[in-house]
Formats: C-alpha cells, sequence, structure tokens
C-alpha cells in the first residue's frame, strides 16, 4: 500500500477544486473555496489554555514584552527581535543577541502568532508560555536565567504589586512561570484583521481583481496545502524542498530544523508551514533569512515544494494576494517601566573585553 505525505494528500484534495478556481476567480466559486481552505480572525479573544487573559495580566505582559532588565545585559527585550512597530519581527537575516551574536534562524512574526499550532520553526515550544522562556535563557539572546529574572522583577516594588493583581490568590505571584503567562497574555492580543478577513466573510471587493487571481493561483498551484486556516499557515510541520531541495545558500546544511526536536529522521529538514499574515511585513524571508524579495520567495517555493516554475505573471499575482493578508497593526502605547533600585540585578557587559 502506498503512503502518501499529508503534502501531497492536501494537494490532490486541492486539485478538485483547484482547475475552476483558476477559470473563475472573482466568482462564488473562488469565495467558498476560500472559505473552505482558510478561516477569518476570530472577532472576539482567543482562548489561551491555562491562561488568563485579564486586563491586569495584559496590562503586565505588554510591559514585560517592553522590559530590557529581563536580559542580562538590561539592553534587549522581547520586541528586539519581535518589533510590534516593523510587523512583529527585526527584519533581520537573523537576530542580533547578548554580545552582539547572531541567532541561528530567522526570528518570526508576533502578530497573529497565537494561532499558530505551536512556536519556533521546529515547534519546540507547544505555546507562547513555553516560547517567552526560551529568549530569555538562551546565551545567544537575552541570556538570562529564571533565578536572575525573578530576583530583578522583585527588587521592583511596582512589579510585585502588578504581578499580585494579575494573578491573585497566589502566596507568591512574581514567578518565572508568571511572567512567561503574563507576556502570553499580552501576545494574544496582537491580531491583524485584514482586508482577506473582510473577502472571507462574504465581501468580495475586499480584495482586487489581481488579489483575486492570485488568491486563485494560490490555491490551484497548491500552495494551500500548507499554508491554510486561520493563519494561512503555521498550523503544520513540512519538508522544505517537497520537490527538489533549494541551495545551500538557502538552505543551510547543518539545520535540519524538526529533526533537533524529535529525533525522528523523517523529519530531516522539516519545519513549520510559515503563517503568512502580514508576509510583506516581514521580509526577508525563511528559517534562514536569505531571501529578501517576497517574489523570490514565491518562486522557490514554486519549485521546490510544488515542482512547478511559476510564471512572472503568476508571480506577481500571487505576491498581490499575499499583500492583502496585511492586516491592521497593533496600536501600542509604549509601557513606562518602573526604576531600578539597590536590589536590582546589574547588567553584564554585552561584549567581554580584549585581554
Amino acid at each position: 500500500m502506498r503512503v502518501r505525505s499529508p503534502v501531497m494528500l492536501a494537494l490532490m484534495a486541492l486539485a478538485t477544486i483547484g482547475p475552476a478556481l483558476a477559470q473563475a476567480p472573482a466568482d462564488d466559486e473562488l469565495l467558498k473555496g476560500a472559505q473552505e481552505t482558510f478561516a477569518a480572525l476570530p472577532t472576539t479573544a482567543p482562548a489561551v489554555k491555562d491562561n488568563v487573559l485579564s486586563r491586569s495580566r495584559v496590562e503586565l505582559g505588554k510591559m514585560l514584552f517592553f522590559e530590557p532588565r529581563l536580559s542580562s545585559s538590561h539592553f534587549l527585550s522581547c520586541n528586539s527581535c519581535h518589533n510590534v512597530g516593523t510587523g512583529g519581527a527585526d527584519n533581520l537575516e537573523t537576530s542580533i543577541g547578548h554580545g552582539w551574536q547572531r541567532g541561528p534562524r530567522n526570528a518570526p512574526t508576533v502578530l497573529n502568532s497565537v494561532y499558530n499550532t505551536a512556536q519556533f520553526w521546529d515547534g519546540r515550544a507547544e505555546d507562547l508560555k513555553a516560547q517567552a522562556k526560551g529568549p530569555v535563557q538562551a546565551g545567544v539572546e537575552m541570556a538570562s536565567t529564571p533565578a536572575n529574572v525573578v530576583t530583578t522583577l522583585k527588587s521592583l516594588p511596582d512589579y510585585q504589586k502588578r504581578f499580585a493583581d494579575a494573578f491573585p490568590g497566589e502566596n507568591d505571584a512574581t514567578t518565572f512561570d508568571n511572567m512567561a503567562k503574563a507576556i502570553e497574555a499580552f501576545e494574544a492580543t496582537l491580531v491583524t484583521p485584514s482586508r482577506f478577513d473582510a473577502y472571507l466573510e462574504g465581501n468580495k471587493a475586499a480584495l482586487t481583481p489581481e488579489e483575486r487571481k492570485g488568491l486563485a493561483l494560490f490555491i490551484s498551484t497548491g500552495c494551500a496545502a500548507c499554508h491554510n486556516g486561520v493563519n494561512v499557515g503555521g498550523n503544520g510541520y513540512y519538508p522544505f524542498g517537497v520537490v527538489e531541495k533549494p541551495g545551500a545558500e538557502v538552505l543551510p546544511a547543518g539545520d535540519k530544523g524538526r529533526f533537533a526536536v524529535t529525533k525522528t529522521a523523517s523529519d530531516d529538514y522539516v519545519f513549520r508551514a510559515a503563517p503568512l499574515r502580514n508576509i510583506a511585513l516581514t521580509a526577508p524571508y525563511f528559517h534562514s533569512g536569505k531571501v529578501w524579495s517576497l517574489e523570490q520567495a514565491v518562486e522557490i517555493m514554486g519549485t521546490s515544494q510544488l515542482g512547478t516554475e511559476l510564471k512572472p505573471d503568476e508571480v506577481t499575482a500571487i505576491v498581490a494576494f499575499l499583500g492583502s493578508l496585511t492586516g491592521e497593526q497593533p496600536r501600542i502605547e509604549y509601557p513606562i517601566l518602573p526604576p531600578s533600585t539597590e536590589a536590582t540585578p546589574k547588567p553584564q557587559l554585552m561584549v567581554t573585553p580584549a585581554k
């Protein structure tokens, strides 16, 4: 019995509606196909497992998201790599961390990340709580420790009060776990409804004819086999290079993706499908951050994942559709953070002085 990959099964399913959509990109059939493949962002706050999105917890999470003293240098915050003013990412090939070290992978956007099935390119964090703990402790990123974070937060009376308000009934609310929960609560509010959501809700005029053409191609060529659902991706794991592996300039040989998590040979070079909302804002692309042009990224996905060399006008139309996924960006007022006290741990040097 022949076993087909999830990608091939999805492509087979899409093949039943793809030809019709390609022929009639502006009609009811296209809208129906899109509604069956994607989902509009919910109009209410998402449910977050084992967390409460209370006003006090979200506000605390916002402060912590912008709090550089969570890093050992007092220089880096969550917002350093996931800048809410630039599409929720840092627009760098790979992020710059402690001591000006370069991280191994491109920073994904934090916007709408609550709708991803898991966090990080390899899915090693099951949710945003787990993800928030990782960079704080990573030596190449914020280079701190849970103990240092808790000591820092407890040295600031304003934070102690805010933790108590955000986590009522707890004897010791200022903990590393609660730090992560508060950041998750804030990040869950970073959603960006777009014109594509209006289209999925039935407003055909929300997309231009070129964008509708691109949507039809996105479905009919098979892009939607991996990039579907509410986040137009972010909900499955797929090999990079289903048909043909890209060169080392795009797919570094040393990064085997999800294999590092599962230790399963079939997960070599398998990565979580990138969520495509706001993709026009978050260059460079792929986990390696090696591709700066969205047009080039679409071309590479065509040849590597679909075995298709897309025509220039097809690439243009698909990129136009992807532009419709740019949503209303969150308006965040930068929080005023409490001043350090004598008990606050001193910052560690970013760069070790030369001997």
